[in-house]
């Protein structure tokens, strides 16, 4: 449990719900209002019911007030209950230790839905971000993540979106892993529209979060005030495909400043949707490319993506001592044993007998008193051994 937060009691849980909707997410005066005074007698003071809170402004009191006219948060409170969900405050067992990060921007509450255990599911958990109008590259390079996070299993957390974030949650889903969405809008509001089908599955099969409490309209500032839940929610953000001007590139970089990790996956410099990744790339972010490298990164000891490396050709198998006569004989028609002994820098039995071990390998061929290196298959150059290859010779050995 966070420090300084207890259970939350019923009136607090009210409290809470009520200033859902009548203040904006992210505001950190409301949060230092908060944490001086508590939820019940800041809602009371925002409605007109006690004192009003040090400091806060006759316009912002009015706002404050005329949308208490429509409060009722134990409506709200049965409403998202009616859609299988529940609302979250600071102190209870769910409640996802890592928001604190954000100070007095943290959310009041959060509105979920789905089953899942979220603080549970946010302890191991990576957001996937990036355009909404995102090229084929980016579908299929976020669908992929998704899905193989999701198979390692790392909870997969975007913003429902269209374009990249719907993309890892498919791919999540598709894998049969563990996926969770914040929205910038009510629980019970499907936005965009399109993805209705979709959040509906998240909230079947994951979790849908979100700070406004039912019916709540989603609106520009609170999609960019949606994206500090997202990084401090989860290790760290991974953005797909951005521009300069990206949302995405404000959840990579909140995530920075609260020591999550940021990561980005490159793409073609001549595509505008790559340049502001390449941008976090140059300002400190990690490079992936798959989700075996993301896990490496944000995961636990061990946890290490496969070494990456060029296929083994048969000469790198052999001994330094005769990979040196063997870079020693000269190419086309090749040279006799004292030219090859002096490039190598050898005595001349020596050379010798490292070259008839390197013809019994395949690879040179002694042409009458000459060396040369032998054709080699294709075959060898895949890294498999070379078979023994009978000598071309004009006389005598």
């Amino acid at each position: 449990m966070p420090l300084g937060d207890s259970v939350p009691k019923a009136e607090e849980r009210l409290a809470r719900a009520a200033l859902t909707r009548l203040t904006e997410p992210g505001d950190e005066k409301v949060g230092r209002w908060l944490r001086e005074l508590g939820a019940e007698r800041l809602a009371r003071g925002l409605t007109g019911a006690g004192p009003p809170p040090s400091g806060v402004g006759e316009e912002r009191l009015a706002g404050c007030r005329a949308r208490a006219a429509d409060l009722d948060p134990r409506r709200d409170l049965d409403t998202v209950a009616r859609f299988g969900g529940r609302f979250l405050c600071p102190g209870d067992r769910e409640w996802p230790g890592q928001l604190d990060d954000l100070g007095d921007a943290r959310p009041i509450g959060l509105w979920v839905r789905g089953e899942a255990n979220l603080r549970l599911w946010a302890l191991r958990s990576v957001a996937v971000v990036g355009a909404r109008a995102c090229t084929d590259y980016g579908s299929y390079v976020s669908a992929t993540l998704g899905a193989r996070l999701a198979e390692l299993g790392w909870t997969v957390t975007s913003g429902a979106a269209y374009g990249v974030d719907g993309a890892a949650h498919r791919g999540a889903l598709a894998a049969g892993g563990a996926t969770m969405a914040v929205l910038a809008c009510g629980v019970d509001v499907p936005y965009p529209r399109g993805h209705a089908e979709l959040i509906d599955r998240i909230a079947e099969q994951g979790l849908v979060l979100a700070e406004l409490p039912p019916g709540g309209h989603p609106t520009r500032s609170r999609f960019v005030l949606r994206n500090r839940v997202i990084a401090a929610l989860t290790r760290g953000t991974v953005v797909v495909e951005a521009e300069y001007r990206s949302g995405a590139l404000v959840t990579a970089r909140r995530a920075r400043d609260l020591g999550r990790y940021t990561m980005g996956i490159p793409g073609p410099v001549t595509s505008g949707l790559s340049a502001g990744v390449h941008e976090l790339l140059r300002e400190g972010a990690c490079l992936v490319t798959d989700a075996a490298e993301i896990g490496e990164l944000v995961g636990d000891i061990g946890e290490l993506a496969p070494e990456r490396r060029g296929p083994v050709v048969a000469r790198d198998l052999l001994a330094p001592a005769l990979a040196s006569v063997l870079e020693a004989v000269p190419g086309g028609a090749g040279g006799d044993l004292g030219t090859v002994a002096r490039n190598a820098g050898l005595a001349r039995d020596r050379a010798l007998r490292a070259l008839h071990e390197l013809r019994a390998l395949g690879f040179v061929e002694r042409l009458d008193d000459h060396w040369k290196l032998a054709d080699r298959t294709s075959t060898s150059d895949m890294g498999k051994p070379p078979g023994r290859r009978r000598s071309v010779r004009r006389g005598g050995s």
